[in-house]
């Protein structure tokens, strides 16, 4: 008389092995999936340094332009536009 929910010990062996083999195999799709991202963040890295490289290098100035000193003549030009404030 044995009971259906006990099992035989050959029986729970294998089981036990085939939920081994399944989180094995879970275990070494996760750490594939892993290198992969790692290798396609590296490559992100490599490229976002490589921009900032050129940008810095470039030339491109995030400069304000300063304003010159106004010339005797351009002040003169703008007394007789009347572009002169009264103070």
């Amino acid at each position: 008389m044995t009971n259906e929910t006990e099992k035989e010990p050959e029986q729970e062996r294998e089981e036990d092995e085939e939920k081994t083999f399944s989180v094995i195999e879970e275990t070494k799709k996760a750490t594939a999936d892993l290198r992969a991202a790692t290798k396609e963040r590296l490559a992100l890295v490599k490229r976002e340094e490589r921009l900032h490289v050129e940008k810095s290098l470039g030339g491109h100035a995030n400069v304000t332009p300063q304003k010159l000193e106004e010339t005797p003549k351009e002040y003169a030009d703008r007394v007789m536009r009347g572009d002169v404030d009264g103070s």
